[in-house]
């Protein structure tokens, strides 16, 4: 079972805020020396609280400022698993879901402009095996946009029932 204590949560507050910050800075902001801080960070690594790091970049800079949600329907019978994969696998895709009560796929992307993404949807989408139809939907402006978990009380709660 996973328990998890004041400093834990404090701990992993701070790194989803800035997974940059030096552990010499973290340990200052728990009270806590480097070295007991770094323990404790590889030891939710290793429990696989802790999946990762990476660097968000901005889009923009990149040529990427357009984001899209393509609803992607399987044909009838098509291995879902499969296409999932499939679609997970288009370097443009940055998320896809299995949705629900749809039966389809929701695939969120970035491209340059409508042409960019209309190329990727005809050329590494809709043409993939499995694919039935797709219907694609423009943000128009972006108000929130992250992947930090709130680590309010009930989230802490259910991670220590679920490692029961």
């Amino acid at each position: 079972m996973i328990m998890l204590d004041d400093i834990s949560l404090q701990i992993l507050k701070i790194l989803q805020e800035k997974a940059r910050v030096p552990n010499t800075e973290v340990a200052r902001q728990v009270g806590m020396a480097p070295s007991g801080v770094l323990e404790r960070v590889r030891k939710l690594e290793k429990q696989g609280i802790i999946d990762g790091y990476e660097v968000r970049l901005n889009p923009g800079r990149f040529g990427r400022s357009l984001v899209a949600f393509i609803r992607v329907e399987p044909e009838s019978g098509a291995d879902e698993a499969a296409l999932g994969r499939a679609l997970a696998a288009i370097s443009d895709v940055q998320e896809v879901h299995h949705l629900a009560g749809e039966d389809c796929f929701l695939v969120k992307l970035r491209a340059r402009d409508p042409e960019a993404l209309a190329q990727i949807r005809a050329a590494k989408i809709a043409g993939l095996p499995g694919v039935g139809r797709t219907r694609t939907l423009i943000a128009l402006s972006t108000f929130k946009e992250s992947a930090r978990i709130p680590l309010d009380d009930g989230a802490v709660q259910n991670l220590t029932k679920r490692r029961r």
